[in-house]
């Protein structure tokens, strides 16, 4: 993805980045002259907005308004450009963009010209999406191609420094979306998630291949034992996730295969990555991770196999019966709150913000289950099983 810093790195001729430096990798999704209020109507997140001080609608009163309003739209840049170079940009103005971490250039009025910009970031632009529509098709291949042979995998490992020789995995990031009244400003803010992504997933010690398929997004990279791609997946997600631009509408999770040495077994790794996706949000997971893998499953995963499933569900049944029974019966949610309460980590006040409950609502319903299933919640063994049954029943219909 194309980003601040390679617009200073194209050096063109009149144009300088004057302060924000702190903030050159800010993906830029297009380029767009900012003329008319409400600049929501035209601007969108990654938007390097581009304003002429024309002393009519632009003065530098206007253009610190516009800057704040635009910063709050999520604009990557802004390029200031003013009539005949009358006078210096204010250090005022300066200043609050090095506050802002908003790159700031000054465009001289005889140098580049706003089409001359807009050319070269859009070329610029359209030669990543080649690179990464190119990464995309080996990594395509690759998982389903017919025949991965030799040769092939010969080629790619030369292309992108990768070692086959070595154990890969395959990782599929599943995006949960918020959708709000304006749909097509939902796409946009999906698509400089994706841009986002795509640019720190470029950035990463381990260099994944990445691919966006579908509406999910693939890596593919060296399992290593101490885990350090992964630990650096579950960094770039959290800190996406947190972005205020994205934290109200979009989540996402990385679900991963298994690792494999043989190339011609990487489309398995995807396979089981897909195949948890729709189980990740019964997994066990009271940290809250942001990856997951098969692993994570545990004995969970060999108890769907074989000719003992009746019997795994016939137990599971019974230990449940009365919890459900009082459930169906009364609308209440005790189960629930019995695999919420593990989830977090047996923390009252998280539990009950995540049901949405108040904590006295939440000992009360604790105290039924007690009374119903005839047991003490700090016995753990005996909840352990309630969790492990509750988990298997969800898995199997799923």
């Amino acid at each position: 993805m194309v980003t601040c810093r390679d617009i200073v790195n194209l050096k063109l001729d009149g144009m300088e980045l004057v302060a924000g430096e702190a903030g050159l990798d800010r993906v830029v999704s297009w380029v767009y002259l900012v003329q008319t209020k409400p600049y929501a109507d035209h601007m969108n997140q990654g938007n390097f907005a581009l304003i002429v001080v024309d002393y009519v609608r632009f003065d530098f009163d206007e253009v610190e308004r516009a800057m704040e309003e635009l910063v709050e739209l999520g604009i990557s840049g802004l390029g200031i450009s003013v009539i005949d170079d009358r006078e210096a940009i204010p250090e005022k103005l300066l200043k609050r963009a090095d506050e802002l971490e908003l790159p700031f250039f000054y465009v001289r009025w005889k140098g580049a010209s706003f089409v001359d910009i807009s050319q070269s970031v859009g070329n610029l632009i359209t030669e990543m999406e080649i690179i990464n529509k190119r990464t995309g098709d080996y990594l395509y291949n690759l998982l389903f191609g017919y025949d991965v042979n030799d040769r092939y995998v010969e080629k790619i490992s030369g292309q992108f420094g990768l070692d086959f020789s070595k154990p890969h995995r395959v990782g599929i990031i599943a995006v949960d979306r918020k959708y709000g009244v304006n749909l097509e400003q939902d796409e946009h803010i999906y698509e400089y998630y994706a841009n986002c992504l795509n640019q720190e997933v470029l950035n990463m010690e381990g260099h994944p291949m990445f691919m966006r398929f579908l509406n999910k997004f693939v890596l593919l990279f060296e399992a290593k034992e101490n885990k350090e791609v992964e630990h650096e997946i579950e960094k770039v997600l959290r800190r996406l996730d947190t972005n205020p631009l994205f934290s109200e509408s979009i989540q996402s999770t990385c679900i991963l295969g298994a690792a494999y040495t043989d190339p011609s077994k990487y489309g398995q790794s995807y396979q089981e990555a897909k195949s948890l996706i729709p189980k990740k949000d019964q997994l066990p997971n009271p940290s809250h991770k942001k990856v997951l893998s098969v692993s994570t499953m545990g004995i969970y995963k060999y108890m769907f196999h074989g000719d003992n499933q009746r019997e795994i569900l016939d137990y599971c049944n019974n230990k449940l019966e009365r919890l459900e029974n009082y459930d169906n019966a009364n609308g209440s949610f005790l189960e629930e709150t019995l695999l919420t309460y593990y989830m977090n980590g047996f923390n009252t006040v998280r539990t009950a913000e995540a049901l949405f409950i108040h904590r006295n609502t939440l000992l009360n319903r604790i105290e039924k289950i007690e009374e119903l299933l005839d047991i003490e919640i700090n016995d753990y063994m005996e909840y352990l099983d309630l969790i492990n049954c509750i988990l298997v029943k969800r898995f199997m219909f799923l």
